[in-house]
């Protein structure tokens, strides 16, 4: 019989780092960023321009190196996350599983999206950037906004599997990758013992590397986040964050709705307060907060949602690496809110077809958006450009984004973690956590 080692115990690579306080680290990192970037800034009078930008090259450097190991490990540790996921959940009962939670992480999507058309066009954060000149730097003419280019559904589908999984895994492309690590999970599941014991230590081995790097990566985080926010500062001055206060002010908001409605979730599924919910998951949401990646604090998730909210680790390692790189609610919001926040600033008119598009493109695009620090704004500017919105922009909003990039990540936690005690309730109900989906693989050390 297969004996196959849950993925939370890897949670030991980066528990240290909520001991550690890493949140408050970084809180203090951004801090003392923005107070660099202030006197390195030209406008001080202290430094000359070129030393000015030699200076915030070398300041970005840790935050470079970072997001490039979180890039870097990002797609093998998925992959192999999901594999595990799959050998531990064999039965008949996977396909119903796996098609509800699908289902679910779309509702939920859909929600985020409407919160965040509503916050958009309620407060209208981008008519008061547009008031007050906040994206006149940017030399674009406005577009024609088209809703023209239907989708080809038939081949849109079949596209999903791809031909060459490596081109796939080069180009970051992660629907694709998703698919083609379910197909492989699932053929490994009708090998005998024998012959797919050597896989699964792979994929064991796998995991353990990933997270090696991963811990060495979050080491670096507060270091990261004070250099960035530095070099950023220090090339724009403090006008970027009180020029766009308002519209993160208008994203945060939303966050915190989207957050209220994971609570709401909680409390009808489980009939319990969600108070308590809060006090059982703040280890992850402080960690999530502190790396912005949902991705990297997977193994202290599932940990949290087996020993905390009591869930079967068969239901935890199935939803979470899933929930990790397609339920990105919070991101989705966040897309959402900055297409419209531009669409405004712009002066570009939306018409309810185009709302709709931006609908449809925003699920798709937070479904395959990589759970890493930036994914959010690399596959917006897929977004804007079809909405036929200027991109051009978002270099105001890569400046801000790892501020946005905590919250979001923060709620793209919560709502993982929501997934998992609904799911639970739902198809565990009736059976003991180790007898839940009646697999011939047992969990234990390796």
């Amino acid at each position: 019989m297969l004996i196959v080692k849950p993925l939370n115990d890897l949670a030991v690579y980066v528990t240290d780092l909520v001991q550690e306080r890493l949140w408050l680290k970084v809180i203090i990192g951004l801090v003392l960023g923005i107070g660099v970037g202030l006197l390195l800034n030209p406008s001080s009078g202290i430094f000359d321009e070129s030393v000015a930008h030699s200076l915030g090259n070398w300041l970005n450097l840790p935050g470079e190196i970072f997001m490039k190991l979180a890039q870097m490990v990002m797609i093998p540790l998925i992959f192999a996350s999901i594999i595990s996921g799959l050998v531990s959940n064999v039965s008949d009962r996977l396909k119903t599983f796996g098609m509800w939670l699908f289902l679910y992480f779309i509702g939920t999507t859909t929600i985020a999206i409407g919160i965040g058309i509503a916050v958009a066009f309620i407060f209208n954060p981008g008519n008061f950037v547009q008031e007050r000149g906040g994206l006149t730097n940017v030399d674009v003419s406005t577009p024609e906004v088209t809703s023209s280019g239907g989708i080809d559904i038939p081949d849109t589908i079949s596209n999903l599997i791809p031909v060459n999984p490596l081109q796939a895994i080069l180009s970051g492309d992660m629907l694709p990758i998703i698919v083609f690590t379910i197909i492989i999970g699932i053929a490994i599941t009708q090998l005998d013992t024998n012959h797919s014991r050597p896989v699964i230590r792979f994929i064991e081995a796998i995991q353990k590397i990933c997270m090696i790097v991963v811990g060495w990566a979050m080491r670096l985080v507060p270091y990261a986040v004070f250099g960035l926010i530095a070099a950023l500062v220090s090339a724009t001055g403090i006008d970027v964050f009180v020029g766009l206060g308002y519209y993160m002010m208008v994203v945060i908001l939303g966050l915190l709705i989207l957050f209220c409605v994971y609570l709401i979730i909680y409390s009808i599924v489980m009939k319990k307060s969600p108070i308590e919910y809060l006090k059982s998951i703040k280890d992850a949401q402080l960690l999530a907060f502190s790396t912005a990646s949902s991705a990297a604090v997977m193994p202290l998730t599932m940990k949290t949602a087996d020993e905390n909210l009591g869930v079967s680790s068969k239901v935890s390692d199935f939803v979470i690496p899933i929930g990790a790189t397609i339920n990105m609610d919070g991101t989705a919001l966040f897309q959402c809110v900055t297409v419209l926040f531009m669409a405004q600033s712009y002066g570009v008119e939306l018409n309810v077809i185009t709302v709709l598009l931006l609908t449809v493109t925003v699920v798709s695009a937070s479904i395959g958006t990589p759970a890493i620090p930036g994914g959010g704004v690399i596959v917006l500017a897929t977004v804007l450009q079809s909405t036929g919105i200027p991109s051009e922009g978002l270099f105001v909003i890569i400046g801000i984004d790892r501020i946005l990039g905590m919250f979001r990540t923060a709620v793209n936690v919560t709502g993982d973690l929501t997934a998992t005690v609904v799911f639970n309730k739902w198809f565990g109900s009736s059976d003991k956590p180790s007898q839940l989906l009646n697999t011939d693989y047992e969990t234990n050390d390796v």
